[in-house]
Parts: C-alpha cells; sequence; structure tokens
C-alpha cells in the first residue's frame, strides 16, 4: 500500500502548461507558483524510512490509476514511455515525443509527476529544463551514463552538468541515478562499489540533486550502509513488483532507509504479459 501521504497539487496552468514557461503575465505567474508548489509538496514526500512509493507510468491511463489507487505522486519509466512510443530505451526516443506524453500525464491527473529523463537527450542545461518543465512536471532523474559510449560519466564532469540543471531548474526536484552498480567495473569489490557510489553520491548532491539513485542496489545491508553514509540526503532504490534479481522489496528499502522506492518499467511489462495472454484465445 502507498504511503498515507498526500501532495498539495494545484491544478495545471492554460493547456497543461504548469512552469515558467507559461503564458507571461498573472497567469504565468500563477502557473510559476502551482508549478513551486507542487515540487514542494513532492520534495516533502520524501521520507527516510517511510519511503515515497512511485509505480512508475508511461501514459494517461496508466497514470490515473496510481493516483486513483491513492499514490500522491507519478513518475515515468523512460523504457516504458519509449517503448509506448515504439522505440528502444537509451535516449533513442525523439526528445519532442516523450516530453509530449509528461505534457499529456499533467494534463491528466491532479498530482506532482516526475520525469525520468534519462541522461538529459544531449540536451544543454537550460534547454533541458525549459522544456521539462513546460510539459508542468516538477522533478527529474538524470542517470549518469553517457548513452553515446554506454559507459559512465566523469562524475566531476556529471555534478558540473547537475549543477548548471541545478541553476536553471529553479524549485524542480532532481533525483540524481548512479549507475555504479549497472555498469561495474571489472573485478570491482563489493567495498569498492559502495565507495564509488557513495562518492558519487556526495559530489551529485554537492551539485545540486536533492535525492540520489544508486540503480541496482538490492542488498540490505549495503543498502542500509549507503543511505547512513549519504544521509540526511534522500535515496531512491529499485523496487520490484515481484521477487526479481538485482531489485530490493518495499519492507526492506524502507528499513534501510530508503526514502524513494521506484520500479522501472515493472508495471508496464507486465501489462504487456497480460494482453499477451488475453490475445490467443479470441480465435
Amino acid at each position: 500500500m502507498p504511503p498515507e501521504r498526500t501532495a498539495a497539487t494545484g491544478p495545471p496552468g492554460p493547456n497543461g502548461t504548469s512552469g515558467p514557461n507559461g503564458p507571461t503575465g498573472p497567469t504565468g505567474e500563477r502557473d510559476l507558483l502551482d508549478s513551486s508548489a507542487r515540487a514542494g509538496a513532492l520534495r516533502r514526500l520524501h521520507v527516510p524510512g517511510t519511503p515515497l512509493v512511485l509505480p512508475n507510468v508511461w501514459d494517461v491511463p496508466s497514470a490515473r490509476a496510481v493516483v486513483a489507487a491513492g499514490y500522491p505522486a507519478v513518475a515515468t519509466s523512460s523504457e516504458a514511455v519509449a517503448g509506448t512510443l515504439g522505440y528502444a530505451d537509451g535516449q533513442k526516443a525523439p526528445v519532442g515525443e516523450m516530453f509530449a506524453a509528461a505534457a499529456r500525464i499533467v494534463r491528466a491527473v491532479d498530482a506532482p509527476l516526475t520525469v525520468d529523463a534519462e541522461g538529459g537527450y544531449g540536451l544543454a542545461p537550460l534547454e533541458l529544463v525549459d522544456r521539462l518543465l513546460a510539459t508542468g512536471a516538477v522533478g527529474c532523474n538524470l542517470e549518469d551514463t553517457d548513452s553515446d559510449s554506454g559507459r559512465l560519466r566523469n562524475p566531476s564532469a556529471q555534478a558540473e552538468f547537475l549543477s548548471a540543471v541545478r541553476a536553471a531548474a529553479r524549485a524542480a526536484v532532481i533525483n540524481a541515478r548512479i549507475d555504479v552498480y549497472l555498469k561495474p567495473e571489472p573485478e570491482a569489490s563489493d567495498d569498492a562499489l559502495l565507495e564509488q557510489a557513495v562518492r558519487r553520491a556526495l559530489q551529485y548532491a554537492a551539485a545540486g540533486a536533492e535525492c540520489v539513485y544508486p540503480i541496482l542496489l538490492h542488498d540490505q545491508a549495503r543498502a542500509a550502509e549507503f543511505c547512513r553514509a549519504v544521509h540526511p540526503l534522500p535515496v531512491n532504490l529499485l523496487g520490484s513488483c515481484a521477487p526479481s534479481p538485482g531489485r530490493i522489496a518495499l519492507p526492506v528499502a524502507a528499513q534501510a532507509g530508503a526514502a524513494r522506492v521506484s520500479f522501472g518499467p515493472d508495471l508496464w511489462a507486465a501489462t504487456l504479459r497480460a494482453l499477451a495472454a488475453l490475445i490467443p484465445p479470441i480465435h
């Protein structure tokens, strides 16, 4: 069950535009205030030990289902959104289509939305933020894997990027994904991986990230150690709708000190499996 918390959200602005890129004048100012309020609501939902639970969505019906079930915020999965649009994950989908999907979700639900923005789509920080906020979203994930090379970005370069995003993003909540466990160095020990993840987390936090996401960190003891090392910085862990390698169960994540648990493309994949099972008996 989702935590019994609510996000104080305001209605989307005209045509679904809720950020500083909305209309100028009093209406645009109202949209900016609404966006700041939703960002603040999303931020307050990050409570270590009582995590914000985010069953990731990919379109309007899935977002409506999550909100109807009582979850106070909504998050997209890039893999699920891209797959729904007919593209592979990993910044293969056109950025305009990805953000258009986010804008449709914002127009449809009265809950703050955070967008999986992958590695930033190669956009300059200011353009990335402008396009993100134009959707009405109030948060984003940004990962430290270079989509072109497939390798981890230099942490100092990633921190510089995050700092520029932070400077442009006003009140938006930045969740910095750390891919050390997704792309481990050959022969790296558990201790070395944890040290690398913590070092990146602290560097990204200093650059302006408000939550860090060591994806695939699933061992309870290591997750707890990570959470302690970066405290009071909120930590996002990758949960699973069913037992799965590389994932952590929601109660275990909470015990480890997570402030946020998301589920990647799990629900989308489960929906596709259910659809595949329904179709053959029709004929």
